[in-house]
């Protein structure tokens, strides 16, 4: 299975397991042990690697100090086979709780000098958290042995590409933030935020060869991490990445140290420290050698995710290096504190993005001091809005600041990106086509109606320095209005066929066609078949014969990319690639949306990926590979995974039966349709049996049966019944029931042969892909990838002029039905009812009743004729 279907199995038996234990808890426990098996296979790979054999693997030992201490110096730590994640693996039965206490204890023992900082510790909270698992030794036992048998399977030797144990540490972080409720915000900062952070930060260090990256609030780690991984698209060596780390909370401390060395980071290249950043500044100094040791860090890139508008300790820090210059943040307040913090820490050429609460944007006292400060000295550079409802157990509104210590313009960017995003259970979830929007509009500081503003420093003054986005970018949407001219005599207001101007730019006579317009600033539709009449304007024919002509040879593109060199392209950087070039061509096509197609891209890109992955770790061979589809089913009151058929590594079932066995699919597809028909034509006949015969006990034991799937015991109960010896007529009750016995002996037929039928082409379908051509291959991965790709890209102008025939044909019905109309209407309705009250006869209290009634009807003023 795939990264993600591994990650998705792991996330749901784990969640099974964990019982009654918190969600929160529980995911220091697996990931704990995850990063314990990382660091096993880690070792024997490189033992392997110095050709140490089986026997010696098996061999090593403590006791042996000088293989003990080879491995410290290459690895930082060493851990005997006894210890071993795959022994426990093996021992099956055998194994004990005891077996993870003594390994974990002979870790802290066996860490190399150098490295005692990066490792110390880091199994602590799986240490003191394994009473939790189980209230006795035996249910310990039990319950560890559970998890590390679930987590066996993961491969610890990704590529860059490929990184499983990553993602699936990263999948597992944010399913367990999702669960985690309020405790979420200490660990975990939304992939899609993180990335947003990590593009804008990128680009700006894309000229650098060596770059220091800095959080003070790591979390899990997951945000430093995003950010190294965007910023080595543009660095020739990776390595020249280092990372610097701190967090307050313990547990999670160690997530950070944990995430951090099982992506492969040089251990060098790891500073961490478990402290509060507030309280004392870091890193200036080791603190075994704080004399000696005193290097202030100034860093390229400080980001961070601090907790929201915390209480903190101000006192005695007005001298402090950090804050001085700007200010203190109130004492119920941290926000600005971690802010300055952070902007402290970075050089003059460097650049910081951190997420705070919407309200240091606008809040007074302290805070307004300080933010006057920072926009005086040029500090602020760009404000992006998020949306609400963004982050796990928290629906505060929130911001991105991005901040530089020395820039050449004055300006404040703000961006309002609080209305793009997709809804995803309770939160909400930017897509990738809201991240490149921001991205691109904060990389070129572009002004974007609704969308974006440039604002100079004189209208910030004006505005007291309050940041508050809706004072700079009105998002909201326009207030539907109505025409009191167009209401009461029909027809179309100009200035509402005026706000689809950007259509009539594009189609300038198009305007002409579709409307009259009189001297009252009203207009008439020309005709009735507003969609005709728009289609078949020659200028929307020419618009849509351009996009065609522009992707003409998107197809050949697509193959030449992405077939031609599988193996060899740079999967982190072919999607931008492949957006850049969808972008040029839509650079003259007017009124297509290039992120609603960057979204296109994006959503076939995931499953793309997915599968250049696989190939290019395993190589070509996994195309016509085969594997067994494990499903998880109940024996004996137990879930287990057992075989149910065959499916393609790469290549879908589905797809080669429907590109090489359409016949076979046509005919199993009419036997299920005739399956389909026959359960039609016999409820239909039951349900017309009288309901004195309805009584007769053995019908309704054989509907029984039939409800209940019982085909057989059914089908001998309705022949019993049908045998009777007596002459009936065709809508007799025994004709019926014969009827019905024959309708379930050819369901159960036809039953038999459609499972031989979808058998046979289960086998075939197999048997097909194992033996694919070069030339089948191209053909089913350009119907995977590319012709999915291709269709949707080409269906964007038929959405566009669809869009505008909609928003036509709204406008058209909006004044269709004039008040005067209505009025009218409504006149000559009560004049037909006074009509019908005038013959009617009744006493002479309803006849009163019947009077006052009709002087109600009566025009107002009727009584003064």
């Amino acid at each position: 299975m795939n990264k993600q279907q591994l990650a998705a199995k792991i996330w749901e038996s784990a969640n099974q397991m964990r019982s009654k234990i918190e969600a929160n808890d529980y995911k220091d426990y697996i990931l704990g042990f995850i990063f314990y098996k990382y660091l096993s296979d880690k070792q024997v790979n490189f033992a392997r690697q110095e050709e140490f054999a089986e026997e010696d693997i098996k061999a090593l030992n403590e006791e042996d100090e000088e293989t003990a201490n080879y491995f410290k110096e290459n690895l930082g730590y060493f851990i005997s086979y006894e210890n071993l994640f795959s022994t426990w693996v093996a021992l099956g039965r055998d194994f004990d709780v005891s077996n993870v206490t003594d390994a974990l204890s002979a870790f802290s023992r066996l860490i190399h000098t150098d490295h005692k900082k990066l490792f110390d510790g880091v199994f602590k909270t799986l240490e003191t958290g394994l009473s939790k698992l189980g209230e006795s030794a035996g249910a310990r036992s039990k319950a560890i042995s559970n998890l590390i048998h679930l987590i066996k399977d993961i491969p610890m030797d990704g590529r860059q590409d490929y990184d499983v144990l990553g993602f699936i540490y990263e999948y597992l972080i944010e399913k367990f933030a999702a669960n985690a409720g309020k405790k979420a915000g200490e660990f975990y900062t939304p992939h899609e935020v993180s990335l947003l952070m990590s593009e804008i930060t990128a680009h700006y260090l894309h000229n650098r060869s060596v770059i220091q990256i800095y959080d003070p609030t790591s979390g899990s780690g997951s945000l430093l991490i995003n950010i190294g991984t965007s910023v080595a698209k543009y660095i020739d060596d990776k390595n020249n990445i280092k990372y610097y780390a701190q967090e307050l909370k313990e547990n999670t401390y160690n997530l950070t140290r944990m995430n951090l060395i099982m992506r492969g980071i040089l251990p060098n290249n790891i500073v961490t420290r478990n402290g509060d950043t507030l309280e004392e500044d870091w890193p200036y100094f080791d603190e075994e050698d704080k004399v000696n040791s005193y290097n202030p860090l100034y860093v390229d890139a400080v980001v961070s995710n601090p907790p929201y508008s915390q209480k903190w300790d101000s006192d005695h820090k007005e001298t402090d290096p950090r804050y001085a210059r700007f200010g203190l943040a109130p004492k119920t307040k941290a926000d600005y504190a971690f802010l300055l913090h952070d902007l402290y820490h970075l050089k003059p050429d460097g650049i910081m993005t951190i997420v705070l609460p919407h309200g240091v944007l606008f809040r007074g006292g302290e805070e307004g001091n300080i933010r006057r400060n920072l926009i005086e000295n040029n500090h602020i550079d760009t404000i992006i809005g998020l949306p609400a409802n963004i982050f796990f157990g928290t629906g505060i509104p929130t911001i991105i600041l991005v901040l530089k210590q020395k820039r050449t313009n004055s300006d404040v960017l703000i961006v309002d990106a609080s209305k793009g995003f997709k809804k995803e259970g309770k939160n909400n979830k930017l897509r990738a086509s809201d991240i490149k929007r921001i991205a691109d509009t904060v990389i070129q500081r572009k002004n974007t109606p609704k969308f974006s503003k440039l604002v100079k420093k004189d209208e910030i003054r004006a505005n007291d320095y309050n940041l508050n986005i809706p004072r700079y970018v009105d998002s909201s949407a326009k207030a539907e209005s109505w025409d009191i001219y167009a209401t009461m005599f029909g027809g179309i207001p100009s200035n509402e066929i005026d706000e689809l101007s950007a259509y009539w730019k594009a189609f300038p006579s198009l305007r002409k066609a579709l409307f009259t317009e009189d001297t009252n600033n009203n207009a008439r539709l020309t005709s009735k078949e507003i969609k005709n009449s728009i289609t078949q304007h020659s200028e929307v024919v020419s618009f849509i014969k351009d996009f065609n002509t522009s992707f003409a040879d998107f197809n050949n593109y697509l193959k030449s990319e992405l077939l031609d060199n599988n193996l060899t392209l740079a999967i982190s950087k072919q999607e931008a690639k492949l957006s850049d070039d969808i972008f040029a061509r839509l650079s003259s096509i007017p009124l297509i949306d290039k992120y609603e197609a960057y979204q296109l891209l994006d959503d076939e890109w995931v499953n793309i990926a997915v599968d250049l992955e696989i190939i290019q770790t395993e190589g070509q061979k996994t195309i016509t590979t085969v594997d067994p589809n494990m499903v998880l089913k109940k024996v004996k009151g137990k879930e287990v995974e057992v075989q149910d058929g065959w499916k393609g590594r790469i290549m879908p079932f589905n797809l080669v039966q429907e590109t090489y066995f359409q016949e076979e699919l046509k005919a199993i597809q009419a036997k299920q349709n005739r399956l389909a028909e026959i359960t039609g034509q016999y409820e239909t006949i039951l349900e017309s049996i009288s309901e004195e015969d309805k009584e007769n006990a053995t019908i309704n034991e054989a509907k029984d049966a039939f409800v209940n799937a019982e085909v057989t015991k059914a089908t001998k109960l309705f022949k019993a019944e049908a045998k009777k010896p007596m002459a009936f007529s065709e809508d007799s009750y025994e004709a019926k029931i014969m009827k019905v016995s024959g309708l379930i002996a050819e369901e159960k037929k036809i039953k038999k042969q459609l499972a031989e039928d979808k058998l046979a082409l289960h086998l075939l379908t197999k048997e097909t892909i194992e033996k694919l051509n070069e030339a089948q291959i191209a053909e089913l991965l350009e119907l995977k990838w590319i012709t999915p790709l291709e269709k949707n890209i080409n269906s964007l102008p038929q959405t566009l002029i669809s869009q505008l025939t909609n928003k036509v044909e709204t406008l058209a019905e909006k004044y269709a039905e004039t008040y005067t109309n209505i009025v009218e209407d409504i006149k000559e309705t009560e004049n037909d009812l006074a009509e019908l009250m005038d013959e009617l006869t009744a006493n002479e209290s309803d006849t009163k009743g019947l009077e006052a009634f009709k002087e109600l009807l009566k025009p107002v003023g009727d009584d003064k004729k």
